[in-house]
Order: structure tokens, then sequence, then C-alpha cells
């Protein structure tokens, strides 16, 4: 008898699996969207552009016509690098811009003799080469600080610069002009 209800059971228990499988039950929902932290909506929009960027939300918002076109995630300047704040203009757009004063120093093969220096600071050991940081579509806002595509942890992290995702720099890139009005909040 102990077979048998062995058996049984073992029966009971496939059955219970197999209704697991997709078919036999309602399919479950699909999961919500992840949240969109950045998008652009304004290719189709009109008007003069202008930026906000807002350095306690880590967003900044491009305008058309004072409609919103876009919000993109950013990374600020850190504690002690902070980003100014007030009102600019673009004065200058840089599509391969390269920092002077951020970067590495390497050896003559490329490799990595010293990360992360600061001309202004670091001397430059002997033989090495200053390979600065990559800002891919720089606009520059006031001095040496601008938007650019950059490294995004989720906090203010840069030397002052406004880091945006590649797409979201591209989009801000190509939608503005030398002159375009920028407001940088706290």
């Amino acid at each position: 008898m102990p077979s048998a209800l062995t058996h049984a059971s073992s029966l009971l228990l496939t059955a219970a699996l197999l209704c697991l499988l997709p078919g036999c039950a309602e399919p479950l929902p699909p999961p919500p969207p992840p949240m969109q932290q950045s998008y652009w909506d304004g290719d189709f929009l009109t008007g003069s552009p202008s930026v906000r960027i807002s350095l306690s939300e880590q967003r900044a918002y491009f305008y058309k016509g004072g409609q919103l076109a876009g919000v993109s995630e950013i990374s600020s300047g850190r504690e002690g690098r902070d980003t100014v704040t007030g009102s600019f203009h673009i004065i200058e757009k840089d599509i391969d811009h390269v920092s002077s004063l951020f970067g590495d120093y390497v050896d003559a093969d490329g490799n990595v003799i010293q990360k992360d220096v600061d001309t202004s600071k670091d001397p430059k050991p002997k033989g090495a080469i200053y390979d600065g940081a990559k800002m891919p579509y720089f606009m520059r806002i006031v001095g040496g600080t601008g938007m650019h595509e950059g490294y995004l942890p989720g906090y203010p992290a840069s030397h002052g610069c406004i880091r945006m995702p590649g797409f979201m720099a591209a989009a801000f890139y190509h939608n503005v002009s030398v002159g375009t009005p920028v407001t940088i909040e706290p």
C-alpha cells in the first residue's frame, strides 16, 4: 500500500507542477516598463531653444518655444568641484572635445601610468603622455564648464561639468546653438 500512496502522491505533485507551466493558468501581467529617466520628444517642436538644469534634481530640461522637448538625467559637480549656478548662454560647441585639464598620464603604448589626473596639480611623470578625458558633444556654458556625454553614477561626481547620457547629449547638442540660454539652479 505504501507504494500505491507514494505513486498517487507523485502523480498529484506532477500534475500540480504541470499547472505552473505556461498555458495552464492565467498569464501573469507583464512587468511595468522601467521608469524612463531621460527622453527626447523635441524633433517636431519649433521655437527658440532653452535649457534649465536643476542640480538638486540632477536633471536637465530642454525647451523649444517654451514647450518641454526632453529631460535628461545628469551628473553635476561633486563637493569641492560644484557646478556654478546662474543664467548663462552656450558659448562654444565642440562635438569631439577633449579636456585640457583632466585625464590620464599614459606611456608610449597607451598604458595608463596615472589615472584621473588634474594637469594643474599633478606633475607629469618622466616619459608620460597626457591623454585628456573625452567629452563628446561638449556645449560650453561658462569657463571650463559645459554639458557633454559622460559617466552617470546617479549622484554629482564631475569636476563641475554637466554629464549626460550619450543620446541626450547628442539631442541637446544638435538642438542648441551658440547663444542658447542656459539656467543652472541649485
